[in-house]
């Protein structure tokens, strides 16, 4: 059962009192979101805003729904579409509520201060190809591959000798392909650097998103969303840090901030995993897998996603290879079978 820090306990009685003071404030047109901004409390009045936004989000949605609806001509079918609509609405804002109540436990552990991180002024690798600076968790080198597999999908993750340059940082490309019953679901393009102090920043990503719909034919996947794309500098989208040089147990950092759009954050579980040593983290974890690439120097994470706090998952890093496993929330896991950096490559099992 979630039992919630002292701190979060003050950030709820918090943004209970800024609700109160919102009330009481509201003919002088003074909302929660900007109370606490005044009161220099930012990442709960960025939470608050974005509520704001998704509340507003469900009721376009609603009587763009109910638009539709009116245009159906049997009448059961009409009524139907009506509660439906309804009902979508509903839904919708209890979304919305558990994403704040999300946003308010990332503050909590976060603090209050401004997102600005110091991207552009940090010095980074410029030649990925021959890297001076390699973090061990994310090997960053021209020519690196990975497969994964499970879950009902294949991923097939390549550097590319590509680079792009966001917002004065030379970006190496990273290519992910995932495919689903033999037809692509997700291209994406990763732009990451890596800072000599041994982190690994996003600069954003490209992402592609297909669909196969059953009666086509010839099936062939076709594009539907481009959604969770952001560069550093567009639309106010800032970076975040992909993987810590020296991560710590306990540290919650974000990887990418783009507001309602991508903000994915991690927490790091341990430091030192090997199998055995804690039967909380082994749930999912193939046995063989573990140990032939964990020797008490695996670092695992949670993958926390602030605009759907209710998934999860648990991702495992190997020193030398990186990420070789993530369990789903579900218990289903995608996992490593294929990579060319490391010696340890040769043997991994098979599912």
């Amino acid at each position: 059962m979630y039992r919630p820090s002292i701190a979060l306990r003050v950030s709820r009685i918090s943004c209970g009192v800024l609700i109160l003071l919102a009330g009481v404030n509201a003919a002088r047109g003074q909302s929660a979101d900007a109370i606490a901004s005044d009161q220099g409390m930012y990442c709960s009045a960025t939470a608050q805003a974005l509520n704001r936004a998704c509340q507003h989000e469900s009721q376009d949605d609603y009587y763009k729904a109910k638009a539709i609806c009116i245009n159906v001509v049997d009448d059961s079918l009409r009524a139907e579409c009506f509660s439906t609509a309804k009902s979508a609405r509903t839904d919708f804002l209890n979304a919305c509520a558990d994403k704040l109540t999300g946003r308010d436990r990332i503050c909590a552990k976060l603090g209050e201060q401004r997102y600005d991180p110091p991207f552009a002024d940090l010095q980074f690798e410029s030649d990925y190809r021959s890297p001076t600076s390699i973090n061990p968790y994310i090997p960053l080198k021209v020519g690196n591959k990975w497969e994964l597999t499970g879950a009902g999908e294949s991923v097939k993750i390549e550097v590319l000798n590509q680079y792009k340059s966001i917002d004065g940082v030379r970006c190496v490309v990273i290519r992910d392909i995932v495919t689903k019953n033999g037809f692509v679901a997700e291209a994406t393009d990763d732009w990451l650097a890596q800072a000599r102090d041994g982190n690994t920043w996003y600069c954003g990503e490209e992402v592609k998103d297909y669909e196969v719909f059953d009666g086509d034919q010839p099936k062939r996947p076709e594009f539907t969303s481009n959604a969770g794309s952001f560069k550093v500098g567009r639309d106010g989208d800032k970076s975040g840090i992909f993987f810590l040089g020296k991560p710590r147990v306990g540290k919650l950092y974000r990887e990418e901030f783009s507001v309602a759009n991508a903000e994915d954050l991690s927490l790091i579980l341990s430091t030192n995993y090997a199998y055995g040593k804690n039967p909380t983290l082994d749930r999912g974890v193939p046995v063989k897998l573990a140990q032939l690439l964990c020797s008490s120097d695996c670092v695992v994470t949670r993958a926390i996603n602030a605009n759907d706090p209710g998934v999860t998952a648990t991702k495992y890093f190997a020193p030398g290879i990186g990420n070789f496993l993530e369990v789903t929330q579900t218990g289903e896991a995608v996992q490593l079978i294929a990579c060319n950096m490391d010696p340890r490559c040769a043997s991994l099992p098979k599912p």
